[in-house]
């Protein structure tokens, strides 16, 4: 078995102007998906003891709002990402088959 203390953690991030308010948390969640997919073609899965940071800023002149989002993830290896959903502190958390089937046919 693997351990996963003291592996090194890796952000991934996004940032971007959002002009409308009324989409913040749809394109969140896209944004979300998004790095997630990126994170497992690389071989790396989400650290789930460390939140996602999703930080907005409103700007007047362009009446509309910058934000960032961030990620963090540690490398697992490409195959081992399919089938590992997280890492919460040193413990794996295993992605179910028919999950891991789903993310299998949205990534081709």
């Amino acid at each position: 078995m693997s351990t996963y203390h003291h592996k090194t953690i890796k952000r991934f991030g996004l940032d971007g102007t959002i002009h409308d308010d009324s989409a913040f948390w749809r394109l969140k969640i896209e944004y979300t998906r998004l790095i997630l997919s990126e994170m497992r073609l690389s071989g790396y899965v989400p650290r789930i003891d460390i939140s996602p940071d999703f930080t907005i800023e409103y700007c007047e002149k362009a009446e509309s709002f910058k934000f960032e989002l961030s990620i963090y993830g540690i490398y697992v290896g490409k195959k081992k990402s399919e089938w590992i959903f997280g890492i919460d502190e040193n413990r794996v958390i295993p992605i179910q088959e028919n999950k891991s089937n789903e993310f299998s046919s949205e990534v081709a």
